[in-house]
């Protein structure tokens, strides 16, 4: 009934920049927090940045200065801008979503497939 996808995962040299978008679709009532979650190989899945329905931002320590998120609630859409991209920033990066669908009664997480970030000279 919801689906998210995302786009923008590309390969990139270190200082370069990324934009990565994810749209939700389906029977959607609301949507509270967006965010943006990554994993690297061999490592767990952690949280990049992520961002309330009212605009409050958080990131993590290893990209706070460099990503910004934002979201267009009226197209049910987050982005991840990156800038200054590391080596280390390579990863699959996910969105997730918190999701009222209509109909439903309370909000669950749904999320997106991944896409690829590579950092690389």
């Amino acid at each position: 009934q919801v689906q998210l996808v995302e786009s923008g995962g590309d390969l990139v040299q270190p200082g370069g920049s990324l934009r990565l978008s994810c749209a939700a679709s389906g029977s959607i009532e609301s949507i509270y927090t967006m965010g943006w979650y990554r994993q690297a190989p061999g490592k767990q899945r952690e949280l990049v940045a992520r961002i309330t329905s009212g605009g409050g931002t958080n990131y993590a320590d290893s990209v706070r200065g460099r990503f910004t998120v934002s979201r267009d609630t009226a197209k049910s859409t987050v982005y991840l801008q990156m800038n200054s991209l590391k080596p280390e920033d390579t990863a699959v990066y996910s969105c997730m979503m918190l999701i009222v669908v209509q109909g439903r009664f309370g909000a669950q997480n749904y999320w997106g497939q991944g896409t690829q970030v590579t950092v690389s000279s």
